[in-house]
């Protein structure tokens, strides 16, 4: 995930009122989760993260629409939603904090490990290359990712403390998540057990439902950006495809595998296309890939697969068991071509989600307090602990140039974060 929190690719290709409160929390101990692969799960293919994909186009032209064959009067446009009130986020200079060690590498820098020379706390800052941002189109991401951080404030999602610029550089302050990803626990373990899988995506829709009250469609849920706290609690992360949008909007953007058929088609698209990919971080939860997947990697087939819709899944037995009956209704409902039909996104909104029945023992109230254990808990030795994460070769070349007078050619380009310089 960190690499892909400085490395998202710019080429075209690259509710019910009623509160849904049960008696009986989900019950996950640690011990479901297999220590070693069963002889099944041992088949199935193993992968590296996948990259997202993105286009720079945010909206289309009455031309484009014209090609199509879409009558612009019917098309409603993505509305500004204005100024919105933002939490207390504080000021923040390099000379801080102290770089403990790198965490991710991408094309546009670095996210390292710090420590606060203040507070003795452990962040994570992430540190782009303005030059690189405006080179590969991802201002307006970049930005988005800034503003809508700066907004949000839950317990599965993480927290953005501040953000500064220098004449070369944009730093961001954020959350130290020392468990790693789930998509490292998930390869580890093959595939979770259903009550494992069912606890990540109740933390999830909760992240979600969170968003979207806020009017933002997040755009690349996927098992390498979802992080686990501590207390093996989830924290949603990489907003870098994140976006205000109080209606629709076009842009062509996420992970394949996770991609809605409406962004395939390239249509209007909502807040929809999460509650999809919910749908397929469920299945990929359990049985180890995504619905679609190609091995070979073939981006036609596995877009004719997505756009064929979900009847032509094939539903995959474990250990001679068949796969959950309810877990593959609420797949199947998430994953519905048809927007206007897609659970999540009809006239109860998210409450459709939380009241499925393969929810049905989710005390909510208590999820969303963080008063459910964990069903996985990270082996932290201490603050500070990164063994979650990969070793990287220390470029200490770079970080030392951080701060360093230099001609600012884009800071022009990024209003809101404020410029801070060493002394």
């Amino acid at each position: 995930m960190f690499k892909r929190m400085t490395d998202k690719l710019g080429s075209h290709f690259h509710g019910h009122s009623k509160e849904y409160t049960n008696t009986s929390p989900i019950h996950s101990p640690i011990s479901s989760i297999p220590s070693t692969v069963s002889s099944a799960s041992s088949l199935l293919p193993q992968y590296d993260h996948r990259g997202s994909i993105s286009t720079e186009r945010t909206s289309l032209s009455a031309s484009d629409w014209s090609k199509r064959g879409d009558s612009l009067d019917y098309i409603e446009e993505e509305k500004s939603l204005g100024p919105r009130p933002t939490k207390h986020k504080g000021t923040y200079r390099l000379e801080d904090f102290i770089i403990q060690r790198t965490l991710g590498t991408g094309s546009f820098g670095r996210v390292h490990l710090v420590r606060s020379k203040h507070n003795l706390r452990f962040y994570a800052i992430k540190v782009l290359k303005k030059e690189k941002v405006v080179r590969m189109k991802q201002i307006e991401h970049t930005n988005n990712e800034q503003y809508i951080l700066a907004d949000i404030s839950h317990p599965f999602i993480i927290n953005l403390w501040g953000t500064f610029q220098d004449a070369t550089n944009l730093y961001m302050v954020m959350d130290f998540v020392p468990g790693g990803e789930l998509f490292t626990l998930l390869r580890r373990s093959n595939r979770f057990p259903e009550p494992v899988a069912k606890f990540y995506a109740a933390e999830v829709a909760l992240a979600l439902h969170h968003l979207h009250t806020l009017h933002i469609v997040y755009r690349d849920l996927k098992p390498e950006n979802i992080l686990l706290n501590s207390d093996g609690h989830i924290k949603v992360a990489d907003f870098g495809f994140a976006k205000a949008c109080s209606s629709v909007t076009w842009t062509l953007c996420g992970t394949p595998d996770y991609l809605a058929p409406e962004i395939i088609s390239q249509q209007r698209y909502n807040k929809s296309v999460d509650w999809y990919a919910l749908g397929v971080l469920i299945f990929e939860m359990l049985t180890g890939l995504p619905p679609y997947h190609q091995a070979q990697g073939n981006p036609a087939i596995l877009y004719e697969k997505i756009t064929a819709g979900p009847t032509h899944i094939r539903w995959p037995s474990a250990n001679n068991e068949e796969f959950p009956l309810l877990a593959k209704d609420l797949i199947v409902k998430l994953m519905d071509c048809d927007p206007s039909k897609r659970y999540g996104n009809m006239q109860h909104g998210a409450g459709d989600v939380f009241a499925h029945p393969w929810f049905r023992e989710v005390d909510w109230q208590k999820l969303c307090s963080r008063e459910i254990v964990a069903p996985y808990l990270p082996k932290i030795s201490g603050e500070g602990d990164a063994s979650a994460f990969d070793n990287y070769d220390e470029d200490f070349e770079a970080t030392a140039s951080y701060g360093l007078p230099a001609d600012d050619l884009y800071g022009h380009c990024f209003p809101d974060f404020e410029y801070s310089y060493t002394s």
